[in-house]
């Protein structure tokens, strides 16, 4: 698992085009404010224990959000991070685990579209607890 996470004062997106089939048609443009944005790439190791990615993801996401005094957390689907990939159905699986875990607990957890490119805008201030790379 590679975890980019990046509070944004300001995160938006607009679905530009699919690049999965199996997936949900999505139009509709979404944007956050006071969140924290987790770029995030499942590699084919987390297949082997679903339950054990579930957990550090959303333990290390807990974490940053905490730091960053936000209960706003965005999972983005973004398989740029390693040469190592889930497949798209595990990783989508996985996004939705966390989300319901998330929200569970009084985070307010969303998703981007997933099997899109999305043109995105990112407002984030330039401070170190902002900006987070975790590799499990």
């Amino acid at each position: 698992m590679k975890l980019l996470m990046i509070y944004c004062d300001r995160f938006s997106y607009n679905p530009n085009s699919k690049t999965l089939d199996g997936f949900p048609e999505v139009t509709e443009k979404g944007s956050f404010e006071n969140a924290l944005v987790a770029f995030i790439q499942a590699e084919a190791e987390d297949e082997a224990d679903m339950k054990s990615t579930e957990t550090k993801m959303v333990k290390n996401l807990k974490w940053a959000a905490k730091k960053n005094n936000t209960k706003n957390v965005v999972l983005h689907s973004f398989a740029h991070l390693s040469e190592s990939k889930a497949d798209p159905f595990f990783t989508k699986e996985l996004f939705d685990k966390v989300e319901s875990r998330m929200n569970s607990v009084d985070y307010q957890c969303d998703q981007t579209p997933f099997g899109y490119f999305l043109d995105i805008l990112v407002e984030a201030p330039g401070t170190s607890e902002a900006r987070i790379f975790k590799s499990f």
